[in-house]
């Protein structure tokens, strides 16, 4: 059975309580922050990419050059019609059975504007035709950038959009001297989730700490059900900021 780890996000700490709390493999989803804590499995993996240990392959650099003709634009979160259409022409093409088929656009809204903490909407426009082709949902750290979510049109598939909206979050970072792009889980073995691994500088988090990805196919799903430690251990062992100090 599912099950997480949360906690609420707001209030004027909001900021700092996400950043260390991301750093320790939770994830933003809204106003809440959560990290998958099931009793019986500890398969999913925070995972983010070194940017100071990234080097492009050479189907990225592909990835690239094909992608050129779009333009970055980066916006406040706020959602709009033409964002919520190419969501749902996602979401059909690729998750249709998947938990956030059936949202409206009023649940696309809140996904996109409550949040308590400095967030972006970055869209890819393609130049030549004027059509918003990408979005991604970003989190701005003290340590990096946060991909909390992105989408794409299902028309270009030899363009890798996915993989390009990642490769310029690396870029975005890198510009910014943030060390850091934290993609969300990466779960061994699983085909959807295979792309992650092919980024070179590419760090997991387990057992409490950060570590450099090895190969990914040495990697197993952890399914015994002592692999996850009580929940009171691990709210213990969570690192918290000094609230008293940043309300300063």
């Amino acid at each position: 059975m599912e099950r997480k780890l949360f906690t609420a996000l707001q209030g004027e700490a909001a900021t700092e309580l996400n950043d260390s709390l991301s750093a320790q493999g939770f994830r933003r989803s809204q106003n809440v922050l959560y990290r998958p804590s099931c009793a019986d499995c500890a398969s999913c993996l925070s995972a983010r990419i070194d940017v100071a240990a990234f080097t492009p392959s050479k189907s990225q650099k592909r990835i690239i050059k094909r992608n050129k003709a779009l333009m970055r634009r980066a916006t406040s979160p706020w959602a709009t019609e033409d964002q919520y259409d190419l969501f749902r022409r996602y979401l059909d093409s690729r998750h249709a059975d998947g938990g956030m088929a059936d949202m409206d656009v009023f649940e696309f809204a809140a996904m996109i504007e409550e949040t308590p903490i400095r967030s972006r909407v970055i869209e890819y426009v393609d130049q030549d035709t004027g059509d918003l082709v990408g979005v991604c949902l970003t989190d701005v750290l003290g340590d990096g950038v946060s991909m909390v979510y992105s989408f794409y049109t299902p028309d270009r598939p030899r363009d890798g959009l996915g993989n390009h909206i990642i490769l310029d979050h690396i870029e975005i970072a890198r510009t910014a001297g943030l060390p850091y792009v934290y993609l969300g889980y990466w779960v061994p073995g699983s085909p959807k989730m295979g792309y992650k691994a092919k980024f070179s500088g590419l760090e997991v988090y387990i057992g409490g700490r950060w570590q450099k990805m090895r190969d990914p196919d040495t990697f197993m799903p952890e399914q015994h059900p002592l692999s996850t430690d009580p929940i009171a251990e691990q709210v213990a062992n969570i690192a918290l900021p000094d609230m008293a100090r940043s309300r300063r």
